[in-house]
């Protein structure tokens, strides 16, 4: 039971080496300590400050991202607009050149018809009058053939003619 029961100056050398320790530590070794945990402590608390600043820099950058975007869309969107009502004004006009067109060619064919219609009855008008003179020339030549009805045509040609 040796062991359990402490003698008194096994309490007072230890009380000593403790106190000698103490004493040496708390002189030494805790100043540098507490220092050297201090200058950790401000360190990490810098950068935990470091960051939140870049975190903070970092959601600008982002809302200027988006913001940027947003323009860029915009932009985007006027540009292709802008190009839909070119393509439709390019369209418009192409159509409307294309009917001014078909307009001028069916005018064109119009009169084209009627020329060649006018030039056909021209032609009939003079396939017919030389048609009718052969068929005259041939009346009159068999009828008047002979000279006895030659000078009775005369007679008849003169008796209703009227002479003043």
């Amino acid at each position: 039971m040796d062991l359990l029961t402490p003698d008194i100056g096994l309490l007072f050398w230890q009380i000593i080496i403790f106190g000698a320790l103490f004493f040496i530590l708390s002189k030494f070794a805790w100043k540098p300590i507490t220092q050297s945990l201090k200058e950790r402590e401000t360190n990490i608390q810098s950068a935990l400050d470091l960051a939140e600043k870049t975190r903070q820099e970092m959601a600008l950058l982002k809302a200027d991202n988006e913001k940027l975007l947003a323009e860029a869309r915009s932009e985007r969107e006027s540009i292709l607009r802008g190009a839909k009502e070119a393509a439709d004004r390019l369209v418009a006009d192409a159509q409307q050149k294309a009917q001014v067109e078909a307009n001028r060619i069916l005018e064109q064919a119009r009169e084209s018809m009627q020329n060649e219609r006018q030039a056909l009855v021209t032609s009939m008008k003079k396939e017919v009058v030389t048609l009718s003179l052969d068929i005259a020339e041939k009346v009159l030549r068999r009828e008047l053939a002979d000279q006895s009805a030659q000078e009775k045509l005369v007679q008849d040609l003169v008796a209703n003619s009227r002479l003043n």
